[in-house]
């Protein structure tokens, strides 16, 4: 089904394997490629607001490298040539990071790297620019739209990174995620993302919210191409689906929780018929409840994060309130207020929930859950709701959303999300790929 409202500015930015083959084999240069994303930015940017700053004169040094480095037969990655957005919160050298922020809005460059951008860099990416985030990665929302229309809100944090992606500006993005952020709005901007489990990716550079949970993770157009973003900073190449495991070996579990009671008609016509399909593909479906409720699980999430929240940003308290969001500041201002022996409890409990959910389930199932009630919500006010991915969050474990084309009937994406144990980002990643209906 496509959207053909006028307010749609939707296009696929290219695959990145493409991309990639492209750039290698000489068919097209960085610059060339870079240049195509430029016009297109050029023409969304007004309208969608994906990005909040771009760096083009030394994205365009950076390119005309590549490009002799490609001439010489010189490869630095998978990434080799191809530009990317990062998230308004993570350092980029020589860029200024304002986290979306009255307070910062003026904020020098910043002088070094986030370990991730090294990565990114390390694997040949060009990094053209930041894309808009919720203040400090909260609730308070960012410019940023979502491209199937424009009067509905991307989701957040990581609002401009997906809708980067998503009006076809850039191929891959990266974004964080801290309750749902990575996850939610690539829902509801109908392309994929990767997190990772949480703690996997050296977080130095990143502003924390809560660190227990802050996780950096990886947009792009497809399934493959968010697996792609992320395997790319990995020090070594996945292995063959085939060698660890036949697809009839995977275990499908549907989570069945009362959580899910709000959920709209249509997302539940979409995750039983990707359940249908991935039956059809040799999988084992089962459905079972938790050993205990999701919906406690994202109480004990959000206390967590709000405490972290409160300590890890006190100092924009010394702001003054008109230049720090509402939202940001009444969390901060909680999160001050609660105990540290509470906060040490939830941290129990939540240690507890972790061990009694991976010791019920088989350590090699796969989890399938919907991204959200349903489509984005309108209006750009609110991010919408992150309920449903935040127990999987405290969860630990990678969580991949994706979608098969399937919208609501305001005729916006909707997206499910598949989840694994702790460390199975491997497993769970080769298991997406094998699946050629989400790709």
């Amino acid at each position: 089904m496509k959207n053909k409202n006028k307010n749609n500015f939707v296009k696929n930015p290219g695959k990145l394997a493409s991309l990639f083959q492209d750039i290698i084999t000489k068919k097209r240069s960085p610059i060339e490629i870079l240049d195509g994303f430029l016009l297109r930015i050029e023409a969304i940017q007004e309208f969608v607001e994906p990005w909040v700053y771009l760096d083009i004169e030394n994205a365009k040094k950076v390119a005309q490298i590549r490009e002799k480095q490609i001439m010489s037969n010189t490869i630095i990655g998978p990434l080799h040539g191809i530009p990317i957005g990062i998230k308004d919160i993570i350092d980029v050298k020589n860029m200024p990071t304002k986290f979306n922020s009255k307070a910062y809005e003026f904020n020098y460059p910043s002088q070094k790297d986030a370990e991730i951008i090294l990565a990114l860099k390390s694997a040949g990416a060009i990094i053209l620019g930041k894309t808009h985030t919720t203040e400090f990665a909260y609730l308070d929302p960012s410019p940023a739209k979502n491209p199937h229309n424009i009067n509905y809100t991307p989701g957040g944090s990581s609002s401009g990174s997906a809708a980067a992606v998503a009006c076809g500006s850039i191929p891959l993005s990266i974004g964080t995620q801290t309750m749902a952020s990575v996850n939610r709005p690539a829902s509801y901007c109908g392309i994929s993302a990767f997190k990772p489990s949480n703690g996997s990716i050296n977080g130095f550079g990143v502003s924390p919210l809560a660190p227990s949970f802050d996780t950096v993770g990886f947009y792009g157009w497809s399934l493959s191409d968010a697996i792609y973003g992320y395997n790319s900073v990995l020090p070594k190449k996945l292995k063959s689906i085939d060698y660890i495991h036949n697809i009839d070996q995977f275990n499908i579990v549907l989570i069945e929780d009362d959580l899910l009671d709000d959920m709209i008609p249509e997302m539940n016509g979409m995750i039983q018929l990707v359940l249908s399909q991935m039956r059809n593909s040799g999988c084992c479906i089962k459905k079972s409840k938790a050993p205990f409720s999701m919906k406690k699980l994202g109480n004990i999430q959000r206390n967590i994060m709000i405490y972290e929240a409160g300590g890890s940003l006190i100092h924009l308290l010394d702001y003054p309130a008109d230049k720090i969001g509402a939202k940001l500041r009444s969390a901060i201002i909680e999160g001050q207020s609660m105990e540290e022996e509470f906060y040490i409890s939830e941290r129990l409990k939540l240690n507890q929930y972790r061990n009694d959910f991976f010791n019920y389930f088989n350590k090699n199932d796969i989890f399938i859950w919907p991204a959200a009630p349903g489509a984005a919500p309108k209006g750009l006010l609110s991010t919408g709701d992150p309920k449903y991915i935040a127990p999987w969050t405290a969860l630990s474990g990678p969580i991949i959303t994706s979608n098969i084309n399937f919208f609501s009937n305001e005729n916006l994406p909707l997206g499910f999300i598949l989840s694994s144990y702790p460390g199975n980002d491997n497993y769970l990643s080769l298991f997406a790929n094998s699946l050629g209906f989400l790709d």
